[in-house]
């Protein structure tokens, strides 16, 4: 029935290949007609359950087999894996599988019901509350957003299934995301002087004060490359950005002082450099600011929310803060509307204070 052929390696099955990148790709025959195809990964047991599915599906197709053919939940997870693409988000899936795979990965994904689903759930967030971290908390003041990434995955994993016809429906469709507290720490005036001044030494102190009067994310502007910067026109170009579109920053003064005595290094493109080398990250620098500042509990990324909050306690509007920080919609920028209350209430007083001068 299968044809097959030799194999350089014993513990590669005689139908996968391997290409000269590393990947394999399965090649095989099934009455006279070849299947050949790669299977996108490098991984040699994900590619040997993508070969098992892909024969069992030819072999029903082609024997008018039943269709109920047992699919195990781990086989068609490695499938899915497989055809995401490489970065940030599907490493973000296979770690939040590590919750879900050990209770699923041997069930069948047709077996699998709606309040199989809700009962993961449910076990999951009374893990989370009883984490030593979380007691004597609130739930309310709980984070359940590592818990809401794992029903997001579950929910694209098994839609994934239902377009390939393993399943006929998704049993995490409609399960509500848990409270997610979002995180918007910011600093007061003398705590941003504080912390620029806890900084030991000019490109610590440089990059605080840059990511403070820009709102950039870190990743952008360890990236900045001088090409970027206009201090003729007053303007930094951000592009490469995660939301994959370009954005421009205006150059304060503050800022143009700080660039224009940044010594520049001909051999290197980048703005934000050690002795001519990309900076990968300076977080170890950055907490000892901290810590000399007397701050505790402080993200690199806090900086942005210092950036925004200034904006829009300053008066500017939501939607220009959420195009100063790169926001693709506007419920991005919304965490930030319960500031714009005291902003109108300021600007009433200043105008009747004045008035009534």
């Amino acid at each position: 029935m299968f044809l097959k052929k030799s194999s350089a390696k014993k513990n590669i099955p005689q139908e996968l290949r391997i290409n000269t990148k590393g990947i394999y790709y399965y090649d095989f025959f099934v009455q006279g007609i070849r299947y050949r195809k790669s299977t996108g990964t490098k991984n040699l047991t994900l590619a040997k359950n993508i070969l098992n599915v892909r024969k069992t599906d030819i072999l029903r197709g082609s024997y008018n087999l039943p269709s109920q053919v047992r699919k195990q939940f781990s086989d068609l997870w490695s499938i899915y894996i497989s055809k995401q693409k490489p970065g940030k988000t599907t490493y973000g899936k296979i770690l939040s599988a590590k919750y879900f795979l050990p209770i699923f990965e041997k069930k069948d994904i047709k077996a699998l019901t709606h309040a199989d689903i809700v009962n993961y759930v449910s076990m999951r967030a009374i893990q989370i509350i009883n984490l030593p971290k979380n007691q004597s908390k609130r739930e309310s003041e709980i984070s359940f957003r590592e818990l809401n990434i794992e029903i997001a995955t579950l929910s694209h994993f098994f839609n994934f299934c239902k377009s390939n016809n393993f399943v006929d429906g998704n049993p995490a469709s409609g399960i509500k995301k848990l409270n997610e507290i979002k995180r918007l720490k910011t600093l007061n005036d003398d705590d941003i002087q504080k912390l620029i001044a806890g900084a030991t030494n000019k490109l610590t102190r440089d990059l605080i004060t840059f990511l403070i009067y820009t709102g950039c994310r870190i990743s952008e502007v360890l990236n900045l490359k001088w090409s970027d910067v206009d201090l003729k026109n007053n303007v930094i170009a951000i592009k490469g950005t995660k939301t994959k579109y370009d954005r421009y920053i205006p150059i304060h003064r503050k800022l143009k002082d700080l660039l224009t005595g940044i010594e520049k290094n001909h051999d290197c493109l980048y703005v934000f450099n050690r002795n001519g080398a990309k900076i990968d990250d300076f977080k170890g620098s950055f907490h000892t600011a901290c810590r000399n500042a007397g701050l505790k509990d402080m993200h690199i990324h806090d900086l942005r929310h210092v950036f925004a909050s200034k904006m829009v306690m300053g008066g500017t509007s939501l939607y220009i803060t959420g195009e100063l920080l790169g926001h693709r919609t506007p419920g991005q920028t919304q965490r930030y509307a319960h500031l714009v209350p005291e902003t109108l209430k300021k600007a009433v007083s200043d105008v009747w204070d004045k008035n009534n001068k």
